[in-house]
């Protein structure tokens, strides 16, 4: 009797566990439900982020030829005896356009900036790497994420790499430490 309820169980087990079963339309929904976890606070931090980049001026031109403007900053530099600051990343990159929305807002930061540097916005974007300039820098932002400060001579030459993290507070960026590495980098008369 034991031998014919293992026999019984068996082909009962072996029938019930080749039958395909049919999905049903609310497991279907009840399935991809559980894959797709949704945080309210991830979800909103999201939002806040994209309504704030679409508001900020975006300052970086994909299709501009970053080696002939470099070229024509640094023969102005020579001219007026200044340094060269290349602010690389992208207008995708949330923390480029804070920092530029930063500098051109607080007065004695553009004042600053104005005084010692040219300003460039190099693009780093999948419209536009510029591989071959950045290759000329020793590729920062491979290094240091974006965006990335590259400080020039006048005469052209990199004298200086900056990671931007260092440069943070809170959601934005550290008026002091902005203003200490601006001073840093100025040309020496």
């Amino acid at each position: 009797m034991k031998k014919l309820s293992i026999a019984a169980f068996l082909i009962v087990s072996t029938f019930v566990f080749s039958q395909e079963t049919k999905k049903t339309p609310e497991r279907d929904s009840r399935d991809k439900a559980l894959l797709v976890k949704t945080d309210p606070a991830e979800l909103d931090a999201k939002k806040k982020a994209a309504e704030e980049k679409a508001k900020l001026p975006k300052p970086y031109d994909p299709k501009a030829d970053a080696q002939k403007d470099i070229d024509k900053l640094i023969a102005q530099a020579k001219k007026e005896n200044k340094n060269i600051m290349i602010q690389a990343g992208g207008n995708w990159c949330i923390w480029c356009l804070r920092f530029n929305q930063f500098v051109q807002t607080t007065p004695e930061l553009k004042e600053m900036v104005d005084q010692n540097y040219l300003y460039y916005h190099l693009n780093f974007s999948p419209d536009n790497k510029n591989e071959k300039i950045f290759a000329q820098y020793g590729n920062p932002g491979d290094k240091y994420g974006y965006p990335v400060f590259i400080i020039l001579d006048k005469n052209g030459k990199m004298i200086h790499v900056q990671q931007s993290d260092v440069l943070e507070q809170d959601k934005g960026y550290s008026l002091e430490k902005v203003k200490e590495f601006f001073g840093q980098w100025t040309p020496k008369s």
